[in-house]
């Protein structure tokens, strides 16, 4: 199925990353859903992004920084301010994150703007998403109307108040799904930890296409067409932070199927590709913003001589 609509909306969160590290405190603007959109406007496709923000000094950071890379902001109300996560490092490297109560208690409403621009998008891509909230599933649900989906349902343990509650409602939205992703660390917080089952899972609700991404063990698209495979994608330069794989992969598949859904094995097989070779790159520099080979090329010029 081909598409003559390129546009994406974006759901999910945007807030203010503050990095505690041995470099000092420093904030970033993030938020998976944020790092999606950003990253789709980086690979040329028109985006909006749907979140709660706030009228605050942290809101006016998210708000500019969503200017300068050209992405539509429509936001919810945001009662008890803009969403923070405070960053900090496990002995083992992995991140760790304490929420706000804005984060843990986001909300997000679909007035007549946010309506029209998701039954005008291509598709439609939702992450970090409250799922553990019936209401909000409900209302979600009923937004999309139509609309073509992709879903990452990216839980945090510092956000998640029902894990049981947080399945249900995220199986309700990939049931209709035209693409899920999956990571090992969802198979491991929500479900058994089996990633391969949770596919398969997936698969029997009806979902399209599934894609499993297993870390340094590639990933696996499993859909109608058939089971595809990839390894990580390798690339000069050393691995300098893998916190932003995952919204850059979910970026490159959905910038992808805003084309339209592959029609051959050879289309399902260059999407899932391309989108381990971003997200290789958005590993070769710090932060969550979606880097490109070729960016890095260029952020690499003259540092050696031309």
């Amino acid at each position: 199925m081909s598409t003559d609509n390129r546009e994406v909306v974006v759901i999910g969160d945007a807030l203010i990353d503050e990095i505690r590290d041995a470099a000092g405190i420093r904030e970033l603007v993030g938020g998976a859903a944020l790092n999606v959109a950003v990253g789709l406007r980086r690979l040329g496709v028109t985006t909006t992004l749907i979140a709660m923000v706030g009228d605050d000094e942290p809101g006016d950071h998210i708000r500019e920084y969503l200017q300068d890379h050209d992405v539509t902001l429509i936001s919810s109300r945001a009662p008890r301010g803009s969403s923070r996560a405070v960053v900090t490092r496990s002995p083992s490297g992995e991140p760790q994150y304490v929420f706000n109560e804005a984060a843990q208690r986001r909300s997000i409403r679909y007035d007549g703007t946010a309506r029209k621009a998701i039954a005008d998008a291509g598709i439609v891509a939702i992450s970090c998403f409250p799922f553990d909230v019936p209401a909000e599933v409900d209302v979600l649900l009923d937004a999309l109307g139509d609309a073509r989906v992709a879903v990452d349902p990216n839980p945090r343990s510092g956000m998640l108040s029902d894990r049981a509650e947080f399945v249900r409602g995220f199986e309700r939205l990939a049931a209709r799904s035209e693409l899920v992703k999956v990571g090992a660390d969802d198979a491991a917080l929500l479900y058994d930890g089996d990633l391969d089952a949770l596919r398969g899972r997936l698969r029997g609700l009806g979902v399209t296409a599934v894609l499993a991404t297993a870390g340094s063990d590639g990933a696996v698209l499993d859909s109608d067409a058939g089971i595809f495979s990839a390894p990580i994608a390798t690339l000069p330069g050393a691995i300098v932070d893998t916190v932003g794989a995952g919204d850059a992969t979910l970026a490159a598949v959905a910038a992808g199927l805003s084309e339209g859904t592959p029609t051959s094995d050879a289309g399902w097989q260059e999407l899932l590709d391309r989108a381990m070779l971003i997200a290789a790159a958005t590993c070769r520099a710090e932060g969550g913003l979606l880097r490109t080979p070729a960016s890095l090329a260029e952020s690499q010029r003259g540092v050696f001589g031309s």
